[in-house]
């Protein structure tokens, strides 16, 4: 199991996308599994959190879910803070391969956004916002992590999309040395091009 972590807009969703088709792996969302959850519109376009205890019930039955089907995780944007990431050292640090921090700047990260167009990347104040709150929060979820000897790798998030992918998947197969490239089927599903998308 990965963590990916990186600021909104960084490539968490189009990476771990692509890591989890590469792999065979399942990408799990904490995003994408709260919007398709609904209810908490409000909060995400004022740029705020949702409560840890939703957030950790619903990432627990997906994770759960996911490894009874036999799948290897990629986790996208879970931990989020130091109460979820104390539930998840303290239930399955010893299912934790490592985290990749995701590195871009931010005046790229504002382009992206703007390019992307969601609700609730249009106000700059919201976007800082949550720029604050990641950061914040990833200074008080790495020392957990490290105390429980979790390897963390930072990963340059700016290029081509598919170098990026390039510099992930040494960067996997370094933290889960059984971790092998799928045969591709070249009918399936494109991968997202665009960070923008």
């Amino acid at each position: 199991m990965i963590i990916l972590f990186g600021l909104a807009g960084s490539g968490k969703g189009t990476q771990g996308k692509a890591l989890s088709e590469l792999f065979g792996w399942r990408w799990l969302s904490v995003g994408e599994a709260i919007r398709q959850t609904g209810g908490y519109e409000e909060i995400i376009n004022n740029g705020g959190l949702i409560p840890d205890e939703d957030v950790i019930k619903l990432m627990d039955k997906q994770i759960k879910k996911a490894e009874a089907e036999g799948f290897d995780l990629i986790l996208d944007g879970y931990p989020r803070d130091v109460e979820q990431a104390e539930y998840i050292t303290s239930t399955m640090a010893d299912k934790l391969d490592g985290a990749i921090i995701l590195e871009v700047p931010k005046e790229e990260l504002y382009e992206r956004l703007a390019l992307r167009g969601r609700d609730d990347d249009k106000e700059k104040e919201s976007i800082n916002r949550r720029f604050a709150i990641f950061e914040q929060n990833i200074c008080s979820i790495l020392p957990l992590l490290e105390a429980k000897n979790i390897p963390i790798e930072r990963v340059n998030g700016v290029g081509k999309i598919e170098d990026v992918t390039a510099r992930l998947t040494e960067v996997v197969k370094k933290l889960n040395p059984t971790a092998t490239i799928q045969e591709q089927d070249v009918n399936g599903g494109e991968i997202e091009k665009s960070y923008g998308e």
